[in-house]
């Protein structure tokens, strides 16, 4: 083996302890197949439930249920659920509660962060003990609903924010990461007559792109999938979000949503496809917002957490 190929090889490879063995064949053959199912595991039912939602009527009757092999496409489950009614309605709604749910989360925890990441800052130790019991010890369902209803947010949008509007783990990783930052940067700052507000904005924020993008994420899926609240806060149908729609389609067993009954009894829709499609929605603004994410995990929470 030439010098030039074996330099090759150890640019590509990942650095190896001197004391490790190169792994086998067989080591490499089990853990690929052990991975292909893994993959396999995750990506087969993901594809049943997109099938099926593409598939025509008369395909699933014939199949008797979830397709697994296409046999013809059609997008009519898809523009039936978002021609209007209460599938669109839900898609708004969740995705209002969404996008302002994690502005006002975010806001939160990044201003408690960084206030706890200053030790010198009044009542340090005693808010962050206080907030860190809250992580093993709640008040209960019952005090929590009469607690909202005493508030007068019942049958509100503020219900499916303000009870669930701040996660003290996302808090402590934030607070971890801030901590990590060089406090010369900060006192630099200082030092030119920046407050603590600009501080945060124009120092801190900047350095910590990766770990707000995940926290982001954390709180915009933890918003997108939140139904336990809707189920207890809100009466009137039409303002529960995507997620309660969805399990009335498939637990309780309704046939259709609101304005596709019609349909699904003269059978011109399935009511199982329609299900499907109803997943697929639920489904494609997480996995489209992840890969995006993806790169800032690394940085963003194990980082964070070791600093802390």
């Amino acid at each position: 083996m030439s010098l030039n190929t074996t330099l090759i090889r150890s640019l590509k490879a990942p650095p190896r302890p001197v004391w490790e063995e190169p792994p086998s064949k067989a080591g490499l053959t089990a853990k690929g197949g052990l991975l292909l199912l893994c993959c396999l595991g995750v990506l087969g039912p993901l594809w049943i439930v997109v099938v099926t939602s593409l598939s025509p009527k008369p395909v699933i009757d014939q199949v008797g249920g979830l397709v697994v092999i296409p046999r013809g496409i059609t997008f009519i489950n898809y523009t039936e659920l978002l021609s209007g009614g209460q599938v669109s309605r839900a898609i708004m709604v969740s995705v209002g509660v969404t996008f302002f749910g994690t502005l006002f989360s975010m806001a939160v925890s990044v201003l408690g962060a960084y206030g706890l990441s200053r030790p010198g800052s009044l009542g340090h130790r005693y808010f962050l003990m206080t907030i860190m019991a809250t992580m093993f010890f709640g008040a209960g369902l019952i005090p929590t609903y009469l607690l909202v209803q005493a508030l007068g947010l019942t049958d509100t949008y503020l219900s499916l924010i303000l009870p669930s509007a701040v996660s003290v783990f996302n808090v402590l990783v934030l607070r971890a990461f801030f901590m990590g930052i060089s406090p010369e940067l900060t006192e630099s700052a200082r030092i030119d007559g920046a407050s603590d507000l600009r501080i945060l904005l124009t120092v801190v924020m900047p350095l910590s792109r990766a770990v707000l993008a995940v926290i982001s994420l954390f709180y915009a899926v933890g918003y997108w999938s939140a139904w336990f609240n809707a189920s207890i806060y809100l009466s009137d149908q039409e303002m529960l979000p995507l997620q309660n729609v969805l399990i009335q389609l498939v637990q309780k067993g309704t046939e259709a949503p609101t304005g596709l009954q019609q349909a699904v009894h003269t059978g011109e829709l399935s009511s199982l496809g329609l299900q499907m499609a109803v997943m697929v929605l639920a489904l494609i603004p997480v996995a489209v917002a992840s890969p995006f994410v993806q790169r800032h995990f690394k940085k963003g929470m194990l980082t964070g957490a070791i600093k802390g």
